[in-house]
C-alpha cells in the first residue's frame, strides 16, 4: 500500500467547493469498488462524485458496493457503475430493519471481494470509524475515504466534519485519487423504460403534472401531510399525482384528504404502485414535485425537475440542494418533534412526528407559487 496521505489542499476550483488540486491518479487500476451502501437520495448526492471517478478511470470496471434499491435503480440506466455488489447488513454500516449480519456472513462477503481483486476501493460511506476497517478488509492495493476524529485512516484520506454538504464532501475525496468533479448538481440519465413504467400507472394527459411524495426515511422529516395537500390544491391548472411506497399509504391518503379540503375532490394517488424506474419516470415528467427530504425529492431533481421541499435545520447543511433557481427549501430551524418538542440533533423521542410542523404553511405555498409559475415559462 501507498504510504498515508494528508488532506489535499482545496482551493477555487472551476466551481464552488471543487477542488482545485487533486492528487495523482492511482496507476493501472483495473478494478475500482465505491463504498455507499445507503439510501436512495444517499447515492444521487454522490453521483458527481462517482462520475468523476468514472472519467478519471475511464477503462477501469466500478463496482458500487450498495443496496438492493441501487441495483434496481440503476439497472439498464447509463450511469458511472457497471456492477452493484449488495453490503450484508454490517454493524455501523448497516442501513434498513433487522438484524445485524453475523460476523461468518460478513467475514464470508469480504473474503468475496477479496478474491475479485480490486486495485483501488474508496469508501463514500459516512466517518469511517466502521466503514474503513470494512473496506480496509477488501484487501486493495489503494485505498481512499474519509476519516472522522478517532477513525482509521486509509491511504489517501480527507477529514470528515459535520455539517458539510455531502455532494462537496465526495467530491473532494475524489480529488484525492486524482478525479476531480467538474459540477455540484447530480444527474440522472432518463430512459424509455423509465417512461413507458410510469405511463403505466399515471397515463399521459395534457395537463402539466404536479407529483406530491408525502413520505421520508425518518417520519420527523415529514411534513404536516394535510399542508402538502393544501398546498398542491393552490397549484391553479395543475394535474396532481400523491404518491407513496407500500408502507405510506395513510400518509398519502392524508395528503388526498387535505386537497380535497380546498378544492372538493381528491387528486389522484399512487399507493406502492410505482416501482424505482416508474417513479423516475413519473418525477421526469412533472413540472413540479414538492415534497419532504426525501430519496425522491434527489431523484427529482437530478432528473431536472422543479422542487418545493421542507427540510429540518439538521439535514439543510449536508443534503440540501445546492441551488435555488428551480429548487426552493423551505427550512425548520426548531426541528422539534410536533408531540413532545425534542429536537432531532438531541435525540430519538419514539414519537414518530412531525418536526417540520412549525413551518409555516403559507411559506411553503408561496414558494410552490412561485416555482409553478416560473416553471411554466420554459
Amino acid at each position: 500500500m501507498s504510504a498515508v496521505m494528508t488532506p489535499p489542499v482545496v482551493g477555487n476550483g472551476p466551481a464552488l467547493g471543487l477542488p482545485a488540486d487533486p492528487a495523482p491518479l492511482v496507476p493501472d487500476v483495473r478494478r475500482l469498488a465505491i463504498l455507499r451502501a445507503n439510501g436512495l437520495g444517499d447515492l444521487v448526492v454522490a453521483e458527481p462524485a462517482l462520475s468523476a471517478v468514472r472519467a478519471a478511470y475511464p477503462h477501469a470496471e466500478i463496482t458500487l458496493l450498495g443496496q438492493p434499491h441501487h441495483a434496481a435503480l440503476l439497472a439498464g440506466r447509463p450511469s458511472p457503475v457497471d456492477r452493484v455488489v449488495t453490503v450484508p447488513a454490517v454493524p455501523g454500516v448497516r442501513v434498513g430493519p433487522g438484524p445485524d449480519a453475523p460476523a461468518e456472513e460478513v467475514e464470508a462477503w469480504a473474503a468475496d471481494q477479496r478474491g475479485y481483486g480490486f486495485d483501488l476501493a474508496i469508501q463514500m460511506h459516512g466517518g469511517g470509524g466502521n466503514s474503513n476497517p470494512l473496506l480496509a478488509r477488501l484487501g486493495a492495493r489503494v485505498t481512499a475515504g474519509t476519516a472522522a476524529p478517532g477513525a482509521p485512516r486509509l491511504d489517501r484520506w480527507v477529514p470528515y466534519t459535520p455539517y458539510q454538504h455531502d455532494t462537496l464532501r465526495w467530491n473532494e475525496l475524489a480529488a484525492t485519487v486524482g478525479a476531480p468533479a467538474t459540477r455540484v448538481e447530480p444527474r440522472l440519465t432518463v430512459t424509455a423504460d423509465d417512461l413507458a413504467a410510469s405511463r403505466r400507472v399515471v397515463p399521459e394527459t395534457d395537463e402539466p403534472l404536479v407529483v406530491v411524495h408525502p413520505g421520508a426515511t425518518d417520519a420527523r422529516r415529514c411534513y404536516p401531510e394535510d399542508r402538502l395537500g393544501a398546498v398542491a390544491a393552490g397549484l391553479e391548472g395543475a394535474r396532481v399525482v400523491v404518491v407513496g411506497g407500500g408502507s405510506e399509504g395513510e400518509r398519502v391518503r392524508a395528503v388526498a384528504a387535505g386537497y380535497a379540503a380546498v378544492r372538493g375532490s381528491e387528486p389522484e394517488t399512487s399507493v406502492g404502485g410505482l416501482d424505482l424506474p416508474g417513479l423516475v419516470g413519473l418525477l421526469a415528467r412533472a413540472r413540479l414535485m414538492i415534497g419532504n427530504d426525501s430519496g425522491p425529492r434527489h431523484v427529482a431533481g437530478a432528473v431536472g425537475t422543479p422542487t418545493v421541499a421542507v427540510f429540518t435545520y439538521a439535514n439543510l447543511a449536508d443534503v440540501a440542494p445546492l441551488t435555488r433557481v428551480w429548487h426552493r427549501v423551505l427550512v425548520s430551524w426548531h426541528g422539534g418533534c410536533r408531540v413532545c418538542g425534542l429536537r432531532v440533533l438531541d435525540g430519538w423521542c419514539g414519537h414518530e412526528a412531525s418536526a417540520t410542523h412549525d413551518v409555516p404553511v403559507a411559506d411553503v405555498h408561496e414558494a410552490a407559487q412561485d416555482l409553478w409559475g416560473q416553471s411554466g415559462l420554459t
